[in-house]
């Protein structure tokens, strides 16, 4: 497996993402392998940054262009094997079978460049729980998944169901933990009812280490990445305990 960094929360923690190659030497220091996503705003940006992560020994899983359309071509052109799924709109108002379609036609226009469509489970998005995520992929076949321990968790879901259930249609894994800031708040607030912190943290789970016994079971061996999308203190130190927290659990990229 290779352990990679979705780095959101740093990039709230910052402010932004103003280099990406001292951000690079910081998570190769930990002992992570990269990032999600390379992010570019045109052809020669896309180029100059996978050079830059090469250089540095790291290594990204998509490229995310300034439109889907160039997503998707670029991620192809270097080399990657998945984008995140973009179907416009996404939110719980969303008529289910109109998402489905669109997915169905989405994963039809990433399997021409060769690439695989993840759908990232999200807490108030159109596929929020077990049920709505079972549903979906039933119905868009063609359609990977992109697990999001976290998100699932909170919404009741299991992720170690999931993972022996779909592990042959993963894509990549984000890992986070969960506290509960105000458990009388709902899901409709969910970014008030809780915050996702670093994996091993919080007190509402989830059991990533068994998600990860189950991936190895399962066999798979693509990217699984660590996510904490609010740190309370320096990105650097959080990451770190997550990457001590899954090599003293037994699980190492190494």
């Amino acid at each position: 497996m290779k352990f990679g960094i979705a780095d959101y929360g740093m990039n709230v923690w910052d402010g932004g993402l103003y280099d990406i190659e001292l951000r690079l030497e910081e998570l190769r220091a930990i002992g992570f392998d990269g990032t999600e996503r390379l992010e570019a705003v045109s052809p020669s940006d896309a180029l100059n940054k996978a050079g830059r992560y090469r250089k540095l020994g790291m290594d990204f899983a998509t490229c995310r262009g300034p439109s889907v359309q160039t997503g998707i071509e670029w991620t192809a052109g270097l080399g990657k094997s998945y984008v995140w799924l973009n179907v416009g709109d996404s939110g719980r108002n969303v008529d289910f079978s109109t998402y489905c379609r669109r997915a169905n036609r989405f994963a039809q226009a990433c399997s021409r460049w060769g690439l695989q469509a993840g759908l990232h489970n999200h807490l108030g998005q159109r596929i929020e729980n077990q049920q709505e995520l079972e549903d979906f992929m039933d119905k868009c076949p063609g359609v990977s998944l992109l697990l999001d321990t976290g998100h699932l968790a909170a919404a009741g879901g299991d992720p170690v169901e999931i993972v022996r259930k779909y592990h042959k249609r993963l894509c990549a894994v984000h890992l986070k933990g969960i506290e509960i800031k105000d458990q009388t708040i709902g899901l409709d607030r969910w970014w008030d009812r809780l915050r996702f912190c670093e994996i091993g943290g919080g007190n509402a789970g989830p059991d990533n280490l068994a998600v990860m016994a189950a991936l190895v079971e399962c066999g798979y061996n693509g990217w699984v990445h660590v996510e904490h999308d609010t740190h309370l203190q320096d990105p650097v130190g959080d990451l770190g305990i997550s990457y001590k927290y899954l090599v003293n659990g037994g699980f190492s990229n190494r």
